[in-house]
C-alpha cells in the first residue's frame, strides 16, 4: 500500500497469480456465494462490495443493478466519491476502495506509483467518442484555434485521462508538453475560474462542460475525437480481485448490460442525470446529446497492446519516469475468459 503524499506527489509532479484453483471450485460448496462457469465455480469472499466513482455521477450507482444482483448474495455495496481518477486510484492504493472507474491514464501513474491493482474491464469507442472532453478558452480569449495553445497555461488535473489527451492533440499538430505551462487542478475546482475568465486554457468534460455552455463561457478549440485512446477501465484491487472472481464476473455482466440498456432508454438515463446528479433539464440534454453507450470491452490482447501504447507514449514525452509493463496489472488470460463475456473480449 503506498502512502497518500506519495501518490498524490507522483501525479502532481507529472509523473506525471492468480491460482486456477479459484475456477475449480465445486459447485455444491457455498453456492450462494459461486458463480457457476463452464462446469466450476468462481469464488466470491467479500460480504461488502465498495464501489469507487467520480464526482461527475456513475449510472451504475444510480439504477442500482448491482445492488439488485447482489442482494441475493449476501453482498452489501457501499459506495464512495471521488473528484477525479487520480484520487479514486490514491483510494483504492489505500485499501478503501475495492473496484473504479477512471480513464486510461490513472493506472498508468498508479502502477509507477507501486500500486497494485488490475484491470477488470474497458470500454468500446465509437466514431464520435470523446466529444464530452474538450480543450476550451472564454469567449472572450484572443485564441482562435488549437495550434496558438503553444506558451498558454492550460489547466487540468494530472495522472488524469486530460494528460493523454492533451499529450496527443499537442503530438497531432507538431508540439510537445513541454510547448505549454501545466496547472494542475481538479476540474470541478477549476470551473468556477473559468467561468470568471481567470484560467486562460481549460480541459474538461460534461456535466462541467455543458454547465460553462448553457451560461456561454465557453468556446471549444479541441476535442478529443480520433485520438486513440483505449478509453476507460474499472480498476480493482488486486488482492479483492483474485479473492473474487465470481464478484467480477457479475460486475462486468451488469456494466455491460447496462450499457445496452441505456442506450435504448436515453430519455431515462437523461432523468437520471436530472433525479440524481440534480442536473438542470437542458443541461443535461446537452450531456446526453454527446455521450455514448457502446458497451464493454475485455482485457484482449489487442486492448492490453492499445494501453501498453499509451504507457510507452508518456515514457517517450518524459510524463513519467521508467517504462511499465501493462501486464504487471493483469489478471492471467484464462481468469479473464472466465469472467468476461465472450462477445466482448475484442
Amino acid at each position: 500500500m503506498i502512502k497518500r503524499r506519495r501518490f498524490l506527489n507522483t501525479a502532481a509532479s507529472g509523473l506525471g497469480g492468480f491460482s486456477l484453483a479459484y475456477l475449480l471450485g465445486s459447485c455444491s460448496q457455498e453456492s450462494q456465494q459461486n458463480v457457476v462457469n463452464n462446469g466450476g465455480s468462481l469464488g466470491i469472499k467479500a460480504k461488502v462490495l465498495r464501489m469507487g466513482y467520480q464526482s461527475a455521477g456513475d449510472l451504475v450507482r444510480n439504477r442500482q443493478v448491482l445492488e439488485k444482483r447482489l442482494e441475493p448474495l449476501g453482498i452489501k455495496v457501499e459506495w464512495a466519491q471521488f473528484v477525479q481518477g487520480p484520487q479514486l486510484m490514491e483510494g483504492m492504493a489505500a485499501r478503501k476502495v475495492d473496484v473504479g472507474s477512471v480513464g486510461e491514464t490513472p493506472p498508468i501513474f498508479a502502477q509507477v506509483a507501486g500500486s497494485t491493482l488490475v484491470y477488470v474491464v474497458g470500454t468500446q469507442r465509437t466514431a464520435t467518442t470523446g466529444r464530452s472532453s474538450v480543450i476550451a478558452v472564454p469567449p472572450e480569449s484572443p485564441i482562435t484555434k488549437f495550434e496558438e495553445i503553444k506558451g498558454q497555461e492550460v489547466y487540468f488535473q494530472k495522472g488524469s485521462a486530460s494528460h493523454y489527451f492533451i499529450l496527443r492533440a499537442l503530438q497531432s499538430i507538431g508540439l510537445t508538453i513541454k510547448d505549454i505551462k501545466i496547472r494542475s487542478m481538479p476540474t470541478i475546482e477549476a470551473r468556477g475560474a473559468f467561468l470568471e475568465g481567470r484560467i486562460p486554457v481549460w480541459m474538461t468534460g460534461d456535466p462541467h462542460y455543458a454547465i460553462a455552455e448553457k451560461m456561454g463561457r465557453i468556446r471549444v478549440i479541441k476535442d478529443s475525437v480520433g485520438l486513440d485512446s483505449p478509453g476507460g477501465y474499472y480498476i480493482a484491487d488486486r488482492k479483492f480481485a483474485e479473492e473474487n472472481p465470481g464478484l467480477l464476473k457479475i460486475i462486468i455482466e451488469e456494466l455491460h448490460g447496462l450499457d445496452k440498456w441505456a442506450e435504448a432508454h436515453r430519455d431515462e438515463v437523461k432523468q437520471l442525470m436530472i433525479s440524481e446528479q440534480k442536473l438542470d433539464p437542458d443541461v443535461a440534454e446537452r450531456v446526453m446529446s454527446r455521450r455514448t453507450f457502446a458497451g464493454r470491452r475485455g482485457l484482449s490482447p489487442a486492448l492490453i497492446a492499445e494501453q501498453q501504447r499509451v504507457a510507452d507514449l508518456f515514457f517517450e514525452a518524459g510524463v513519467i519516469p521508467k517504462k511499465i509493463d501493462i501486464k504487471e496489472f493483469l489478471l492471467p488470460p484464462d481468469l479473464y475468459a472466465a469472467i468476461t463475456p465472450t462477445e466482448i473480449m475484442v
